[in-house]
């Protein structure tokens, strides 16, 4: 199997079993009808990894409110997440946040199998770490964003939350977000299909639609 290969947007996740901090999981079926933020970490006990993972634990009941899981992995054992998570509740304060439990599962993955078939390792680093890979996968287990950051720099966990939530806004409305779109702005409506279509977007004025022009119309943003 190519270990640099990812899985596509739109394209399924693959499927694997493995051993968690939370006991073992069969994905995708322990996640039906769920959202999955799954995410890979380099190595346990890394300073960059743990301010990320008590940032992601602190806004894990925000994420369950959007009907979505965290799912975390790095090429260490469950003996060695154990002891890192412990070492964050007990010992770690950053920025206000203290005594954090990290209680979503934490794959151990000694193998490289699931890290391999993500995609998750690159050839000119250590064949021992993930890379920063963050995959948004819907209750279909079907692929929908990919993010990738190098190993130097810390993710940002509320964008991810922020890119679920456009996701889903999209999904069950049928539009789109523009740059820098964040919870309650305007969204985009789909531009016509047609010169007549456009035409007549143009021509009948819709109070609830506003258009800079034929293929770019905005609304406010449905409840």
């Amino acid at each position: 199997m190519d270990p640099t290969r990812l899985p596509l947007i739109g394209e399924k996740a693959p499927s694997f079993k493995a051993e968690t901090t939370q006991g073992p999981i069969n994905f995708p079926d322990d996640f039906k009808g769920k959202w999955v933020i799954f995410f890979s970490h380099p190595a346990d006990f890394t300073p960059v990894c743990t301010t990320e993972f008590m940032t992601f634990a602190s806004l894990q009941p925000e994420f369950e409110k959007l009907n979505c899981r965290l799912l975390g992995l790095s090429i260490d054992s469950t003996f060695s997440h154990i002891a890192w998570l412990r070492t964050i509740k007990e010992k770690i304060e950053f920025k206000g946040m203290k005594d954090v439990e990290v209680a979503f599962p934490v794959i151990s993955d000694l193998t490289m199998e699931v890290s391999k078939s993500f995609g998750m390792l690159q050839p000119s680093a250590s064949t021992t770490q993930a890379v920063r890979a963050v995959f948004v996968i819907d209750p279909g287990a079907m692929v929908r964003a990919i993010l990738y950051y190098p190993l130097s720099n810390g993710r940002n966990v509320e964008e991810i939350k922020r890119l679920l939530v456009a996701i889903q806004i999209a999904d069950k409305h049928k539009v789109a977000t523009p740059a820098n779109w964040q919870p309650d702005d305007d969204v985009i409506v789909p531009p016509p299909g047609s010169c007549g279509a456009a035409k007549e977007r143009m021509e009948k004025a819709d109070p609830d639609v506003h258009c800079l022009d034929w293929f770019l119309c905005l609304k406010k943003c449905p409840k």
